[in-house]
């Protein structure tokens, strides 16, 4: 045994025992004084290596021993406090870590209210205001990473981050005004620069050091919800540390690198926020987007999409740090594609609150005024074509808040996408949110030079309106005289292109079972892309022919991938799928339910297979189905077009006829709606109940009831499209009693997407079956999911399930003078 390790664990024994046994006041005080000169801060001192093993191996012994012995009379053995300040000095100038997590272990474990409580909690708040908290988080910075260390760095995480609420829960009324959150968490924010400075000035000095436990820190406590009150201290003296100085930013880079994913939204959103604008957010960053998906998300996605809490200096923060580099604009223009998309989305003009519609519009503005003509001349297409749909989706809209919003954008944007062309223009009433957009119009300027912007700044050839001119002293009209009027094209009529087909080297399948070939076993991308557009018609067309290899389609549909670019793939393959389904319902139907639960499938597929089943419940549940879907099939290749087919001038000519000639007596304006059986009675069955059989099941790949609540929302909202389709057949009634069990054992989900789904899946099964059926076989499921929806509609934190409920509530009391009776004991 080494023969330093020995002689110290002998002496700390015998300390230790006459600490613990002693009532001598002397001879504890020379006990304890042969003990410090182990922490270096004698006139004795022991050697570095006694040193090194009492810190390492008996210091925590020690402080726990001095802990237990703590009393009044204990302290009182020498007058004048004497042995109150030799105690305290151990945990004051010892190691720091093992000094704090003896003292939050002693106030954890302490009666309370206690004298030894109070007198420790009192000691921690003295070891905050001298610093060593800085010491403890310094410590861990010089560590090598090992299982021991990790487990350490966890413990002090836990306790450095969460001690206001610890000493909060032992302390209770007694709470010291140094373990406020409002005033620990700035005091941890100075201790965080401390340790930083110390960094920098190792690395000065060739020392290698690691910010790793600095990083953890900080995101515990933003996720702790503590952002403003420490990031409001680091954020400003880091602005000015980092101003010109490369090693205080390559340091501040790394501490953001190094945070935890699962708290990078929480500090990401505290320092944009806290950031004054995007030249510090930039210097405190870097390029941190490019380097982490997670970061990358979070400004791209997160913070504009599916957050709109942040105020118009912060969005412009945000997105002036993605522009102000030329690794990071791409993902600015990216962006604006996704916010433009976004902001004349229909669905989202229905849906989305009118604050988030304004917040995307002030982004939408933002990214245009940030972004260089080049820029958005590579883009302009894309971009106007996603304006024009938004413009008119807005207009559409009834509520006049939302179609002034989108007049106001499309000015500002199509002067900015095409200022050489006519802007839009409208007539609309100014108001205050209107001028602040206009506010954001302004271009700001775009950073000199390809290395900057991230794109060339040359003019691309043959656009300078003015090279003729400067060429040949004249535009070339002039010189040609009045022969250019004669040879003008204006009145010219194009000729109509719009019948014309792309010529294919391989021809278009004929048959289902070709289709079913080239999709599997070809090679050759055309005829495989040639293949897929075709199938749709093929399967309406013969529907005996696809029957044969219904199972076969279905499963190489659900598993295809776009192996080339096709236009509008998803969509094709979708109504591929639909018409198979519709085709041989039953069998294909129940192979998509079982598939949903199966294994080494994506969550991308499983929504698939739930919209098909929706798509071709819907359509089997209209009148005619199989008729209509015969007469849609797509002609066959060497098809000729039908002799019935009126050419463009009779139509003229009989639209002329018909507005001149007057009638005394008109009949029908239309023909009667087809009648026919509803196609969904026979095989709704195979459709619904396979769905509900293994919801509670966890799959290796998915778990619906834990973190798998998007696929839950989407299978309760599918399953009530179903009930609902299924209207007056004669399987509605078994149906609705196990979508109303569904539903009462997930009525408390803590997501308000699937409560939605569960809401309206009620709906569904009181609008599906009939009064008499619903009273007379299930009176409990409808009391029980009455008392539900009335406490959902007073209760419900999501607006959107109270107003569902609503809607629930006001079916339900057209049963209440027949459910009354039954509720009577």
């Amino acid at each position: 045994m080494d023969p330093v390790a020995s002689a110290v664990r002998l002496e700390v024994q015998e300390a230790v025992h006459i600490l613990s046994s002693s009532e001598d006041g002397g001879h504890i005080v020379s006990t304890l004084q042969s003990l410090r000169r182990y922490l270096g801060e004698t006139e004795t001192q022991a050697p570095l290596g006694e040193q090194e093993e009492f810190s390492r191996t008996h210091f925590s012994t020690v402080l726990r021993c001095v802990v237990g012995k703590l009393s009044p009379d204990w302290l009182d053995l020498l007058p004048d406090g004497q042995l109150k300040e030799l105690w305290a000095s151990f945990f004051l100038e010892g190691p720091a870590d093992q000094a704090f997590l003896v003292l939050m272990e002693s106030i954890e474990g302490a009666a309370s209210p206690s004298f030894r409580l109070m007198k420790m909690a009192q000691l921690l708040a003295r070891f905050l205001s001298t610093g060593r908290m800085a010491a403890v988080m310094e410590g861990q910075c010089g560590q090598q990473a090992g299982p021991a260390s990790r487990l350490l760095q966890e413990t002090l995480l836990t306790r450095v981050v969460g001690l206001p609420d610890r000493l909060g829960n032992r302390l209770q009324r007694e709470m010291l005004a140094a373990f406020f959150p409002q005033n620990y968490f700035p005091l941890l924010g100075e201790e965080v620069l401390r340790v930083l400075q110390a960094v920098v000035d190792s690395l000065r000095g060739g020392l290698d050091c690691s910010v790793s436990f600095l990083s953890q820190v900080l995101g515990k406590a933003c996720v702790h919800g503590r952002q403003k009150e420490i990031l409001g201290v680091l954020v400003p003296r880091l602005m000015v540390l980092t101003q010109g100085n490369c090693l205080w930013q390559r340091v501040c880079w790394r501490l953001v690198e190094c945070v935890p994913d699962q708290a990078m939204e929480a500090v990401l959103k505290g320092l944009v926020e806290a950031a004054p604008g995007p030249e510090v957010l930039s210097r405190l960053l870097g390029n941190l987007v490019t380097k982490s998906k997670k970061a990358q998300f979070v400004m791209t996605r997160k913070l504009l999409f599916l957050q709109y809490s942040c105020s118009t200096p912060v969005l412009q923060s945000l997105l002036g740090y993605l522009a102000m580099d030329s690794q990071r604009r791409p993902l600015l223009v990216q962006a604006l594609k996704e916010l433009l998309e976004t902001w004349g989305s229909s669905s989202a003009i229905r849906h989305a609150p009118l604050e988030q519609q304004r917040y995307v519009s002030k982004a939408v503005l933002i990214c245009l005024a940030h972004l260089g003509e080049a820029e958005l001349r590579a883009c302009r297409d894309e971009l106007l074509a996603s304006l024009m749909d938004g413009v008119k989706n807005r207009l559409d809209s009834s509520l006049p808040p939302v179609r002034r919003l989108g007049m106001t954008v499309a000015e500002v944007a199509s002067a900015r996408l095409h200022p050489e062309g006519p802007s839009l223009k409208f007539q609309y009433e100014e108001d205050e949110l209107t001028r602040e957009i206009l506010a954001l119009a302004a271009p700001w300027p775009v950073p000199d030079g390809p290395s900057e912007a991230g794109l060339p700044v040359a003019p691309v050839g043959g656009e300078s309106p003015d090279q003729e001119t400067v060429d040949g002293g004249g535009p070339q009209a002039g010189r040609e005289g009045s022969d250019s009027e004669l040879d003008s094209d204006d009145e010219l009529v194009p000729y109509d292109m719009s019948g014309d087909r792309e010529q294919r080297n391989s021809k278009t399948p004929a048959y289902v079972r070709d289709c079913l070939e080239a999709l599997t076993a070809s090679e050759n991308w055309e005829r495989w892309e040639a293949a897929l557009q075709a199938l749709e018609g093929l399967v309406l067309k013969s529907p005996a022919a696809t029957r044969e290899v219904s199972l076969e389609l279905a499963k190489v549909l659900l598993h295809l991938e776009e192996k080339t670019v096709v236009a509008g793939f998803e969509g094709l393959r979708q109504r591929a799928l639909v018409a198979v389904t519709v085709t041989d319902p039953a069998r294909v139907a129940e192979y998509l339910a079982v598939q949903f639960y199966a294994l080494n499938y994506s969550l991308r597929q499983r929504m698939d297979i739930l919209d098909v089943l929706v798509l071709a419940a819907q359509e089997l549940s209209r009148p005619g189905c199989l008729r209509r879907a015969a007469q849609q099939g797509s002609p066959g290749p060497g098809s000729q077009p039908s002799v019935a087919a009126v050419p463009a001038w009779q139509a003229v000519v009989e639209e002329r006829v018909r507005r001149k000639t007057r009638r005394f007596c008109k009949g029908s304006a239309g023909w009667a709606a087809a009648a026919g059986p509803n196609e969904f009675n026979a095989v709704a069955g195979y459709f619904f109940f396979p769905l509900l059989q293994r919801f509670d099941r966890p799959v290796v790949t998915f778990d619906l009831l834990g973190d798998d609540q998007l696929l839950l929302g989407r299978l309760a909202h599918a399953l009530g499209a179903l009930m609902y389709l299924a209207v007056n057949t004669v399987v509605a009634v078994s149906m609705g009693k196990a979508l109303l069990e569904f539903v009462w054992a997930l009525r408390f989900h803590r997501d308000a997407y699937v409560r939605r789904g569960l809401l309206s899946a009620i709906s569904s099964v009181l609008l599906s079956v009939p009064a008499e059926r619903l009273l007379a076989d299930l009176p409990d499921e409808l009391l029980e999911a009455r008392s539900w929806l009335a406490d959902v509609a007073e209760q419900d934190a999501d607006e959107d399930c109270r107003l569902l409920a609503v809607k629930a509530l006001l079916l339900l009391e057209k049963l209440r003078d027949r459910l009354l009776p039954l509720s009577s004991p």
